[in-house]
């Protein structure tokens, strides 16, 4: 089968192109063709597969390409992140809601020519949901709790999930929205995410250097580990229609923990030394948008898949040191632990 993965380049996308070929296949169908596209190049090793292909540059401009292209399946990463959208709303709108579109209507085209809808998951995000005068935020979303996004990034999200649910009721492509948590620990330099910070006071002690928390340490968000999300993603293309339970996007597990939890799980795995190299400094535009977050979620759709969340948030921590563990990179992500 040929595989379609947008943002292939990225964290995520990486990681879930990593995964695949190393499972070799995907709803019992070998993996004959991985294409990845993004921004940015893939990694070397992922390249040096001979079973990937690797594309660069703007999404948009590679739609029109893909109408001639039948895919079997794909995963749809590509986005611009929260803080980028929040700074500027037309990068946000070309590369979240017009890249999306785009890309809907070539896999559409190319359906119809092959009699056979395209079946995709799109990575939505906890940012959907937001406080909104006539509708309170639950304490933990759910579901089936009533998306209010209060940033651009969040409601260019749910309109492209609205958009794949249509496309989907129409026959056009056979598509599944899952609500992503936030997902650390990210390696690498922070990104223009606001919730860039929540990997950053993690990664950035573990390197030996100071991190700054721009928020007070009560604040609380769902987690979720970069192996728990790629997991999610596979199980959620791999479910009959029946099983996934509808057209509307569904939560993945969640880790509800505050920031204070964080850096406790950070001092049970790497010492007191470590945890002491987050400075606390607040930053007003960063938490004036976490405000609006949930500060947690429930995932009882994705339950039903058998798919569960992280144990404890010091397991993710070992899970992000393992993998630092295995790059070429591990001295200067893990310098600041003591061995």
């Amino acid at each position: 089968m040929k595989v379609l993965i947008t943002g292939g380049g990225g964290f995520v996308g990486s990681r879930l192109a990593r995964t695949l070929l190393a499972r070799g296949q995907l709803n019992g169908q070998p993996i004959t063709s991985l294409v990845l596209t993004d921004q940015v190049t893939a990694a070397p090793e992922l390249g040096a597969d001979p079973r990937v292909q690797d594309r660069t540059g703007p999404l948009l401009e590679q739609c029109a390409a893909l109408r001639e292209e039948p895919f079997d399946g794909v995963f749809h990463l590509a986005s611009a992140v929260s803080g980028e959208c929040e700074l500027d709303f037309d990068l946000g709108m070309r590369s979240n809601l017009d890249s999306t579109r785009a890309l809907l209507d070539s896999l559409r085209l190319a359906g119809v020519a092959a009699k056979k809808p395209t079946r995709l998951v799109f990575s939505s995000s906890v940012a959907v949901y937001g406080p909104d005068s006539s509708v309170a935020m639950p304490p933990l979303v759910a579901d089936d709790t009533l998306p209010a996004p209060q940033t651009s990034y969040g409601v260019q999200k749910l309109v492209c999930e609205h958009l794949i649910a249509d496309y989907t009721r129409k026959g056009f492509i056979d598509g599944r929205a899952a609500r992503l948590m936030t997902v650390t620990v990210r390696p690498g330099k922070p990104n223009g995410a606001a919730s860039s910070f929540f990997s950053g006071i993690i990664r950035e002690p573990l390197a030996g250097v100071e991190a700054i928390c721009p928020v007070n340490d009560q604040v609380s968000h769902p987690m979720s580990s970069p192996a728990k999300t790629v997991a999610g993603l596979i199980a959620i293309y791999e479910a009959s229609r029946e099983a996934f339970g509808g057209r509307l996007a569904m939560n993945l597990p969640a880790l509800n923990v505050r920031v204070c939890d964080m850096l406790d799980a950070l001092e049970e795995v790497a010492g007191s030394a470590v945890r002491a190299r987050v400075r606390f400094e607040r930053d007003d535009r960063i938490a004036g948008i976490v405000a609006n977050w949930p500060t947690g979620a429930t995932a009882t759709r994705a339950a039903k898949l058998g798919l569960k969340a992280d144990e404890s948030f010091a397991d993710i921590i070992r899970q992000y040191i393992a993998d630092c563990a295995k790059s070429p990179n591990a001295d200067r992500a893990l310098k600041g632990m003591a061995h």
